[in-house]
């Protein structure tokens, strides 16, 4: 092997490996389809967790299918073969399904495994090259996606087939997550320490309890009086209601600002010749998500939060959906 610092070209390898894989890919799409279609239905019908079990190259893009399982709604766990051997069979139980991946389904930690995995009870998928191997042949279902061309021009690196394998997975987690109806609340679930956790879990209420403000003032309010309460809590708004404390509208400093263009005197006015009747409002439940998409969709800066009896409870304001990760 040797090093060089001459810049060389590389794009028709690159196309060459991209086209073989896609091609590959397409040509099972209807075969694997319909064994897909059966797996799934094999899973469903476990009680258990999905274990996923494999070596080499095949771990590694087994590591990444139990993941994909795991958080979007089927239990599932990665088993290294060797480990297995030594103890951790025990982590198996008579309600799951291990799904085996080696392409050439001859691979001896996972066949050794496999006498321990009937005694205990759980069934066996083999995810495999070769639909005539010992791996296949002790499986309660097979998952085969035939001997195929790698990318690799040695014929030594798994590329091809572990690209296949990946893509099983994939369809196989995407179609557990449709059976299970699998909404993106529970994906939150699993993933609450993110962004996208942030996202999905957090409430308007959330927003509240961290920035608590209610500015509020009632219709007959002369301006100079309200402008005090929208300098102290800083909102650049203020929730206006009538006598009975339901919300009649929205005061703006951009309001106060179109009105000083017009009245010389406009420090004693009403407020009620200045507000915007009717606003956009949004209640304590929804996700904080949902508030921020008003507020970009209608170009505005505040939200007033509401009850079941139309009375402003809070304001918010969009930096303070933006602090809170969303």
């Amino acid at each position: 092997m040797s090093s060089t610092h001459l810049k060389v070209n590389f794009k028709d390898t690159i196309s060459e490996v991209l086209e073989l894989e896609a091609k590959v890919i397409l040509e099972r799409k209807e075969y694997l389809s319909t064994q897909i279609n059966e797996c799934v239905n094999f899973i469903l019908k476990c009680k258990g967790r999905v274990i996923i079990t494999g070596i080499g190259k095949s771990g590694l893009v087994g590591k990444k299918i139990a993941a994909t399982l795991a958080s979007t709604g089927t239990p599932s766990f990665f088993l290294h073969p060797a480990e297995g051997l030594h103890g951790d069979l025990g982590m198996v139980t008579d309600s799951d399904v291990v799904i085996a991946i080696s392409n050439s389904g001859e691979t001896e930690e996972i066949l050794k495994t496999i006498p321990s995995i009937k005694r205990i009870g759980a069934k066996i998928v083999a995810l495999v090259g070769n639909s005539n191997s010992s791996l296949a042949e002790r499986a309660d279902l097979i998952l085969s996606y035939g001997i195929v061309e790698e990318a690799c021009p040695l014929g030594l690196a798994p590329t091809t087939s572990t690209t296949l394998t990946l893509v099983i997975g994939d369809a196989l987690a995407i179609s557990l997550l449709k059976a299970r109806d699998f909404k993106p609340e529970n994906f939150a679930v699993f993933h609450p320490g993110g962004s996208l956790g942030r996202k999905l879990l957090l409430t308007v209420e959330d927003i509240i309890s961290t920035a608590n403000r209610n500015p509020v003032a009632n219709e007959n309010s002369n301006v100079n009086e309200v402008l005090f309460q929208m300098t102290e809590f800083g909102l650049g708004a203020i929730n206006i209601v009538d006598s009975r404390g339901k919300l009649k509208g929205i005061l703006t400093d951009g309001d106060i600002r179109r009105g000083l263009a017009r009245e010389i005197n406009i420090l004693q006015e009403k407020v009620n010749k200045l507000y915007n009747e009717n606003p956009i409002t949004i209640r304590a439940e929804l996700l904080a998500a949902e508030a921020l998409k008003i507020m970009e969709d209608n170009k505005v800066n505040v939200l007033p939060v509401v009850n079941d009896y139309q009375e402003p409870v809070a304001m918010i304001h969009i930096q303070d959906v933006v602090k809170m990760g969303i």
